[in-house]
């Protein structure tokens, strides 16, 4: 896009792990610049594996600038009010109490710019917790979703941060919303991780309501895998899974037919198959073992029934689908090459900066701190005093394994 709708704005963020850093990756895609300050051993992700980044950091920083400094230190600090003061936008996941102390509350900003658009994401919003630290697996257990997520019959995270990623779009929305507002907007967003766990269970906790009010007793709605069968995982001949999606009874019929399953009247209807359950899967899982993927899935898709197969990570970007234009973009970082999907919103996208990797830590803090008036004397001090670091180039970013040995 030539004019990316946040071409000129300008954000700084404070952020760790995941929630704030994708809400940053969202609109640094839809063309803002993106600003990241880190503290001088930098931010969590970029020690989780093997010493070195881990995916959430190369996947959601990209394109980014890193200055590093100790906002600990009073240099530090007037650098941090140097930027807010001419930035546009501050996006930030510290706690409650780890803002006030290093000068990061919407009326520490909004006395250094009162244009600011502030949007802090919390653990919780405003009630008794609000001071409380929150995460991801915090979240999925206060709202209901890890109670139905059972591994061996101990409740379990789902795997993925699905929450902390629904804060960063919920962040995302309402700061679009706020420039859209224009002077109107509110321009102190609070989000809680908790409330954003909340609004995404909404269709179960009313399931639960209306399972009390029709049976007499809470009962929560199953999963559809798990009530429709026919409906989930099944292994093909040559060892490849295949996933059906039978919701109707149109889906049955179609699938039937495409799979050569004779007709049976007495399983027509969903209420007929749930009460054969046993029976439907072991027809499905019968009919599936005798096709190989390919030829069951040119079957299925002539038929119009929803399937797709089960893939492992690894052969996820390999897909044609995935590999059509407008979908992927590749990028170095340091030896290392990547590919990483993009905002599925092509036509909001920046066309600049997408094969641009991640900054390594520091990586801007000198061209930065320039950019704020100081001259080559003051940033030698400030790198000196330690209250701002700059990249080490030739830092090994990972341990590789060591190579085995040859010879005598």
């Amino acid at each position: 896009m030539d004019n990316p709708v946040l071409k000129g704005k300008t954000i700084i963020e404070l952020g760790s792990m995941i929630a704030a850093p994708f809400a940053t990756h969202i609109l640094q895609q839809m063309g803002a610049e993106v600003i990241k300050i880190e503290p001088p051993a930098g931010e969590t992700t970029r020690k989780l594996v093997r010493g070195g980044p881990s995916g959430s950091y190369l996947a959601f920083n990209r394109g980014k600038k890193s200055l590093c400094l100790d906002l600990q230190s009073g240099a530090g600090r007037e650098i941090f009010r140097k930027l807010v003061s001419e930035a546009d936008i501050v996006v930030h996941n510290l706690s409650p109490s780890a803002a006030r102390k290093l000068g990061a509350t919407f009326a520490d900003c909004n006395a250094l710019n009162p244009d600011i658009i502030f949007c802090h994401i919390k653990g919780y919003g405003a009630g008794p917790l609000a001071e409380e630290v929150a995460s991801n697996p915090i979240a999925e257990a206060a709202t209901g979703v890890m109670f139905s997520n059972r591994v061996d019959g101990r409740p379990s995270r789902l795997g993925p941060s699905y929450h902390d990623q629904f804060a960063g779009c919920y962040a995302a929305i309402a700061i679009l919303a706020t420039l859209l507002a224009g002077a109107e907007g509110e321009r102190n967003i609070e989000l809680g991780l908790y409330e954003t766990g909340l609004h995404i269970a909404a269709r179960d906790l009313l399931a639960v309501q209306l399972k009390s009010q029709l049976l007499g007793r809470p009962e929560t709605e199953p999963s559809a895998e798990f009530s429709i069968p026919g409906y989930g995982a099944y292994e093909t001949s040559d060892g490849r899974w295949i996933y059906l999606v039978m919701l109707s009874d149109d889906h049955w019929r179609k699938f039937c037919a495409a799979a050569g399953i004779d007709p049976d009247p007495a399983l027509d209807t969903l209420r007929a198959r749930r009460k054969a359950r046993p029976q439907v899967e072991a027809i499905v899982r019968s009919a599936v073992s005798g096709f190989t993927y390919d030829d069951l899935a040119e079957r299925l898709s002539a038929s119009g029934v929803g399937h797709t197969e089960v893939l492992s990570a690894d052969r996820v970007l390999a897909t044609p689908q995935a590999q059509a234009p407008g979908k992927i973009s590749g990028f170095s970082f340091k030896d290392f090459e990547f590919e990483t999907p993009d905002l599925p919103l092509p036509s909001l996208l920046r066309d600049d900066g997408l094969s641009h990797g991640p900054p390594l830590l520091g990586e801007d803090t000198e061209s930065l701190l320039a950019r704020l008036g100081y001259d080559a004397d003051a940033i030698a001090g400030i790198l000196q005093s330690g209250a701002a670091v700059a990249a080490d180039p030739h830092a090994e970013l990972w341990a590789r394994p060591k190579e085995a040995k040859t010879g005598t």
